[in-house]
């Protein structure tokens, strides 16, 4: 049987553990960087390498920066009464597409999902919690995705919030197909979603 050189094959493995990265895409990435120039490859490597040693968490937002702070959460433009609270950076930019929503945000980095272990502890919740009770925000927009985990997040973060004092919780609108991902959705789909919003509490 054929077998791949060691090198060859570590670098088809590595290749497979990437999302929707299967064995037979993991194969045909592996032989395209091998047809590549030399000086391709090592500024993929290096990129790579950038960004696992240059970007970090938004002390504020937990989005992905480069800075102390993320440019959104720097930016004094935008409406700091208005938090839009997402799963992921990926869901961020999906909102940031539209260009109809010029608040903050608040990334949770996951949903909760029991069936993987995720609980609320290993979320970013208490930072959001934490982040309300301050005080200035008058509403929360809870823009998880549509699926079991997305609803399960939001009605849970919806209950923590009830009670603070002059804020506002709403969802958005089923502009979303249910079971669908924000970073998948067109820009006119989020958009309307964003406008259709609806009051939680």
């Amino acid at each position: 049987m054929l077998r791949y050189a060691p090198p060859l094959a570590r670098l088809i493995e590595e290749l497979s553990k990437l999302p929707s990265i299967g064995p037979k895409s993991a194969q045909r990435l592996a032989f395209h960087l091998l047809r590549r120039p030399m000086e391709d490859v090592a500024a993929l490597a290096q990129a790579m390498l950038d960004v696992k040693e240059q970007i970090h968490d938004c002390p504020q937002c937990f989005n992905f920066t480069d800075s102390d702070v993320c440019p959104i959460c720097a930016d004094e433009r935008r409406d700091r009464g208005l938090l839009c609270v997402v799963g992921s950076a990926q869901d961020l930019m999906a909102m940031e597409r539209t260009r109809e929503y010029n608040g903050l945000y608040h990334v949770l980095q996951g949903l909760i999902t029991p069936i993987d272990g995720i609980g609320p502890e290993d979320l970013r919740i208490s930072d959001l919690i934490d982040r309300v009770r301050q005080g200035g925000v008058r509403e929360v927009i809870l823009a998880t995705n549509p699926v079991v985990e997305g609803d399960a997040t939001a009605l849970y973060i919806a209950q923590l919030l009830a009670g603070v004092e002059g804020l506002t919780v709403t969802r958005l609108a089923s502009g979303l197909p249910v079971g669908g991902d924000l970073d998948y959705a067109d820009q006119v789909t989020v958009s309307k979603a964003l406008s259709g919003r609806y009051r939680l509490q």
